[in-house]
């Protein structure tokens, strides 16, 4: 066979169902083996897109994401994507065409280096010089992509090397068995919680990729234990818990920065280094126990003092056997802080002002969506809000990046959702500028069928910019747009477009959306006045002494 039939071949013997991407002439052979396969291309109107979908498609599978693009121009379009999976942990593939390597009659025509481009950017790149070399490569990078840390990685294909004939086999994909935590650090971590006055669970990103929330679940309710989590790792418990703190929206000033000042000892439980810190550590500070699928990266503001390495829900069942619940705990100043932090997620949930205060907009996305239903936030102001306030019940039901943090990805991660989730509502939630950043796969999304919401928040600029320009005490200066009529420009690739012009139609417009056939664009003038009030003046002025 022709070696691109091989890597089509290699593709689904490890459980690829979808291809992303924007072919080129570099990209024919292997198109063709598509044409024959049970792959099923997407074409995207830009190679970003492809990547956030491949990504997202592994984030929420563990299989890794594959997206297609050509050489050159193709090709550099991939590495803001690139940099979302690797930052954020989600295991993608990136096939990428190449001039032919044997012999060339276009000199350095569209030549770039891409697999020395994407080194800094991914967990393995690779080009293949002999058609033989497929199933190697293709099982090396899927198991390097899929394994702890999981992440990006790359391979080249040249035309040339894609038409050669070979009798290559797919090699065998079996199962890998994260290996269990040491007994003694299992111990030794037992014997400090029970030694704890406060002690205190930070779930992250970690926790959220593997499906640990069972274990974690119990441990949680045997202990009595509160917790809280990361952005990444809202819902891997439920977080209308009673012991749920909140979630680690800011890396400090936050109500919640002052349990986590008072705790004695952090089980910091799959978080990841690349998030904003929800803590910053002190030597001689409070302990920190490390529970991860691999070990820590020390640095200033992160060196626990013990790490317990091995796959999250054996750890913590092996702690859940050792750890007694001790009368030394106390946890009711976590509670009072907790009581704080419940109450001022509820202000102004309310609030019939409009433009839309952002504390309504997630109350109303909240009693929109059912518990296992799916938001995919882009990056804006709005994610924080989303992050203090949306209260996630499931794990991987609000997909949001606070890893790289890139605008332009909230629309791609939703559709990408819907793709393996069918039978969920999804809603995509944008900034005005993050949407306008992918906006055209509108149209890839009628095209594919998808039955898809997307809620456009208008506020005529970079809003998040505008808080950190006025909160550094600097003039409101250069962070200002004009917007297209959403209505209309939705209408123009085959959507539903739809205004709210009063804050009472949001609710009903949402629900009335997310249980309609087709996509469905709703525009929503959002005022981010409450950001100064409650994220500024009065964290800043707050007081430990709940």
């Amino acid at each position: 066979m022709k070696a691109s039939d091989l890597m089509v071949k290699c593709l689904e013997n490890e459980g690829v169902k979808y291809v992303f991407g924007v072919p080129g002439e570099e990209n024919l052979d292997f198109l063709e083996a598509m044409r024959n396969s049970n792959l099923q291309l997407v074409l995207t109107r830009h190679e970003q897109t492809a990547g956030f979908m491949a990504a997202t498609i592994g984030r929420l599978t563990g299989v890794p994401g594959v997206c297609l693009a050509t050489l050159g121009p193709g090709a550099t379009n991939l590495v803001t994507a690139a940099a979302y999976a690797q930052l954020g942990a989600m295991p993608m593939c990136m096939i990428t065409g190449q001039k032919p390597i044997h012999s060339s009659k276009q000199g350095h025509f569209q030549i770039v280096d891409i697999v020395d481009m994407m080194k800094p950017l991914t967990k393995h790149t690779k080009q293949v010089v002999r058609g033989g070399r497929i199933p190697a490569i293709v099982r090396e990078s899927f198991a390097k992509a899929s394994g702890e840390r999981p992440g990006a990685v790359h391979i080249e294909l040249p035309e040339d090397v894609a038409a050669e004939e070979t009798s290559a086999v797919p090699f065998p994909v079996h199962p890998v068995r994260r290996p269990d935590a040491n007994e003694k650090a299992v111990s030794t971590a037992a014997e400090w919680i029970e030694q704890a006055h406060s002690p205190l669970i930070l779930l992250g990103a970690g926790a959220n990729r593997k499906l640990v929330s069972k274990m974690l679940m119990q441990f949680v309710e045997r202990t009595g234990i509160p917790f809280f989590s990361t952005q990444m790792g809202k819902g891997v418990l439920p977080e209308d818990h009673p012991l749920c703190l909140g979630t680690a929206a800011l890396s400090e000033r936050d109500y919640l920065h002052c349990a986590i000042e008072r705790a004695d000892l952090i089980l910091n439980i799959g978080h990841d280094v690349v998030e904003k810190p929800p803590f910053f550590m002190k030597p001689g500070g409070t302990r920190v126990i490390h529970i991860n699928f691999v070990g820590a990266d020390a640095d200033d503001i992160y060196f626990p003092q013990l790490e317990v390495v091995g796959d999250i829900a054996n750890a913590v069942w092996q702690l859940q056997e050792k750890v007694r619940v001790s009368p030394r705990w106390d946890f009711a100043y976590f509670m009072k802080v907790k009581a704080r932090v419940d109450a001022q997620v509820a202000e102004r949930a309310d609030s019939d002002s409009f433009p839309v205060l952002p504390q309504r907009l997630v109350a109303d996305v909240r009693s929109s969506m059912g518990p296992c239903d799916i938001v995919a936030l882009d990056n804006g102001m709005y994610k924080i809000w989303f992050a203090r306030n949306y209260r996630a019940w499931k794990p991987n039901t609000l997909l949001l990046d606070n890893a790289l943090a890139t605008m332009g990805a909230g629309l791609p991660s939703a559709m990408a959702a819907k793709m393996v989730h069918p039978a969920k509502k999804v809603l995509a939630v944008c900034g005005d500028g993050g949407f306008m950043m992918n906006s055209q796969e509108l149209e890839t999304a009628v095209r594919l069928g998808l039955d898809l919401v997307v809620l456009i928040l208008n506020s005529n600029g970079y809003g998040m910019i505008k808080w950190k320009q006025a909160g550094a005490g600097f003039e409101d200066f250069g962070l200002d747009f004009g917007n297209p009529d959403f209505v209309k420009y939705a209408e123009a690739y085959g959507a539903h477009g739809h205004r709210i012009t009063q804050t009472s139609e949001l609710r009903p417009k949402l629900v009335e959306c997310l249980n309609a056939k087709g996509v469905h664009v709703i525009e929503v003038p959002v005022d981010y006045s409450e950001n100064a009030r409650v994220l500024t003046k009065e964290l800043n002025e707050k007081a430990c002494t709940i």
